[in-house]
């Protein structure tokens, strides 16, 4: 595959706390993998549909939606966004993952509506540790600390053997066949001759997982930093400035300082505040750019999200150590 089917791509579809404003609409993060054709959305603020008609992802490619909270500045869109997924493509079935009390919401939601999907909607209730495995990732979850049982999510893709050299298992006289897939996957494997062949050096660089932890809503707290624990991006609410420190405590969110405090025991790569108080819009005595000033002090490596802003996931390379036998 080429570098760009390996992308990963974070597009922020809404990044202001509790109501929209005029430039950044409620919470809404879609993790992009072209190589599937998927979209997988972490929360879905009211109006989220909205974001997807305004940027280059399509409704149709969503096949995963993982749910913090219920809070309304997380929820809201859902059911506006699946109700109209069965008209953009009928996907073959979305699952939602979140905590037990959204699936009440979901029913009480169609009931009332007389919503009816097109297409299957599954829902999974999540509890601390694994939320999901396939052949490319893991996605697994914590508790954080908010006024109601709210997760994060940490999205982990695993380490990928580097490109094989064909060239050099023909030179060595290997035979083709099913030996070829073993020694492609870094497995040790022994020829009809008797020689021991060693995988790994037969494969270029191995090309490591990309790690990506998502904490909103919550106040500064042990879980996140465990979870964001060497993540090559951290996606971290920064509700308020450092000076509003009081408040954040009394809502249970996070100050610009705590999520850098969180980047840094956690030793991760890239820090991304989203979830940002309207109070700190244009023209007012504090403004985002402080908020981002404070964090740089203790986490240089910190952006500001905005809406419709797409980050790309870089890979680590990571030259693998192998014995030939």
């Amino acid at each position: 595959m080429s570098s760009g089917e390996l992308a990963l791509q974070i597009t922020f579809l809404g990044t202001s706390s509790g109501v929209p404003t005029r430039s950044r609409n409620v919470s809404a993060i879609a993790l992009r993998l072209p190589q599937r054709a998927e979209v997988w959305l972490f929360d879905c603020g009211e109006g989220t549909q909205h974001q997807f008609l305004r940027s280059d992802l399509r409704v149709s490619q969503i096949r995963r939606i993982f749910v913090t909270h219920v809070h309304g500045d997380h929820i809201f869109g859902l059911m506006g966004l699946l109700a109209s997924c069965g008209l953009a493509g009928n996907p073959e079935q979305i699952d939602i993952y979140g905590p037990p009390e959204l699936d009440q919401y979901l029913k009480a939601c169609k009931r009332y509506s007389q919503t009816h999907f097109s297409y299957p909607v599954k829902f999974h209730p999540v509890s601390p540790g694994l939320v999901l495995e396939d052949e490319e990732f893991t996605v697994t979850c914590t508790l954080l600390k908010h006024r109601v049982p709210a997760f994060g999510y940490r999205v982990a893709e695993k380490d990928r053997p580097g490109h094989f050299k064909a060239e050099i298992a023909k030179e060595l006289g290997i035979p083709s066949g099913p030996i070829y897939g073993k020694l492609k996957r870094g497995e040790t494997v022994t020829l009809p001759d008797g020689r021991t062949i060693d995988g790994k050096i037969l494969c270029g660089e191995t090309e490591i997982g990309r790690k990506i932890a998502y904490c909103t809503d919550t106040v500064f707290c042990e879980n996140a930093i465990d979870l964001a624990r060497d993540a090559d991006v951290l996606i971290h609410e920064a509700t308020f400035a450092h000076q509003d420190a009081e408040m954040a405590f009394q809502r249970l969110h996070s100050t610009s300082t705590m999520a850098a405090q969180t980047a840094l025991l956690a030793q991760v790569k890239t820090l991304i505040m989203t979830h940002f108080s309207p109070r700190y819009a244009p023209g007012n005595a504090i403004q985002l750019q402080d908020l981002l000033a404070e964090a740089r002090a203790i986490f240089p490596n910190t952006e500001l999200a905005s809406d419709f802003w797409t980050y790309e996931v870089p890979r680590r390379i990571e030259q693998a150590e192998a014995i030939a036998h």
